[in-house]
């Protein structure tokens, strides 16, 4: 059975007609907001790619893709965990300029998710991805851009609210900046996602710097991140508070992406060096592709925050335990 949580006296915020009116909404003007704040162009993107192409993102490392033949073609096809790794090689096939990118619907089935109220083994999220200056490569850009992926979740609650008036999400568009080191030292006895939780309760909006290098008191990373795409220094996720789980809710995972340097680094830091001779992993160690910024956007993840929603299953379609279901309706929450 998934880790289900039930809020004491939570009622579904909306019908399950104007629930889907209002993700309609949340969709179409948050991507407008994001693509206007980032400067990024909407492109098709695809579902699987080859095996052996070393696009496919990787995780945490240990997460086992959805794999089929393809007796044609002679070929092996994943369905993406993510697109991380394509949308940069599509920044070059496309002659994407400095200043400018993309985003995407990503779909994905992410077989080994553990399931509760905020995971699904379907994956839907706005991919994004923007070619930068070598001069970008710093904190402070990142900043920026995590300054105005905010901006844009705000401005689409503010418009949400106008259009349903019954739903009252507040969210917080000031943004607290912290590193993964100075949570560990803060509560050194609180596990990761503990900290999470006690660093957002105490703020609301946050972003967590520097994800996927060996912390210094425990000499375990505060959460994996593949070796391959963000550099360890200059990546985050950006959370809220989201008070009808009464927890952190993370709506992206993002950074600033590798160069040859962090790349070479991380693939013997991850014990990865096998990866080298791949055909994407190559073509970064020759600086052959743009230097880039990206990440994802949780879209159900995002409606669930907007409406006040307490499970990932109320704004998606997706595959459930009977125990869960079973338990949701005796709650009144209905599973899409």
């Amino acid at each position: 059975m998934s880790k289900l949580t039930i809020p004491a006296g939570y009622k579904t915020p909306l019908s399950t007609y104007e629930m889907q009116r209002a993700i309609e909404f949340i969709k179409s003007n948050f991507q407008v907001n994001l693509g206007q704040a980032l400067n990024l162009r909407r492109v098709s993107a695809p579902l699987f790619v080859e095996e052996n192409s070393g696009l496919n993102d990787n995780l945490n490392g240990v997460e086992r893709p959805v794999s089929f033949d393809i007796p044609d073609v002679g070929a092996t096809g994943q369905v993406v965990h993510s697109l991380a790794k394509w949308k940069r090689l599509a920044l070059k096939r496309y002659d994407f300029k400095p200043g400018k990118g993309l985003f995407t619907d990503m779909n994905a089935i992410r077989r080994d998710e553990e399931v509760d109220n905020l995971h699904s083994i379907y994956v839907d999220q706005w991919d994004w991805e923007k070619v930068i200056e070598r001069q970008d490569r710093n904190e402070q850009y990142l900043r920026q851009t995590v300054r105005a992926i905010v901006g844009a979740v705000v401005e689409t609650n503010d418009a949400l609210q106008i259009a349903f008036p019954s739903l009252h999400t507040v969210l917080d568009r000031e943004v607290y900046f912290v590193t993964t080191q100075e949570l560990e030292d803060r509560w050194p006895d609180l596990t990761p996602k503990e900290r999470e939780n006690a660093i957002c309760r105490e703020h609301h909006t946050v972003f967590l710097m520097q994800i996927g290098d060996d912390l210094k008191r425990s000499g375990q990373p505060h959460d994996g991140r593949a070796p391959d795409y963000d550099d360890w220094n200059l990546n985050c996720d950006i959370f809220f508070w989201d008070p009808v789980l009464n927890r952190a809710l993370e709506i992206s995972s993002m950074g600033i992406r590798v160069d040859a340097e962090s790349l070479d680094r991380q693939l013997t830091l991850a014990g990865c060096d096998d990866r080298r001779g791949l055909p994407f992993h190559q073509m970064l160690l020759k600086n052959e592709l743009p230097l880039t910024i990206g990440g994802g956007i949780g879209q159900s993840r995002l409606a669930m925050l907007l409406m006040g929603c307490a499970h990932i299953g109320e704004v998606q379609s997706s595959i459930w335990d009977q125990e869960t279901v079973s338990a949701c309706e005796q709650a009144g929450i209905p599973l899409l």
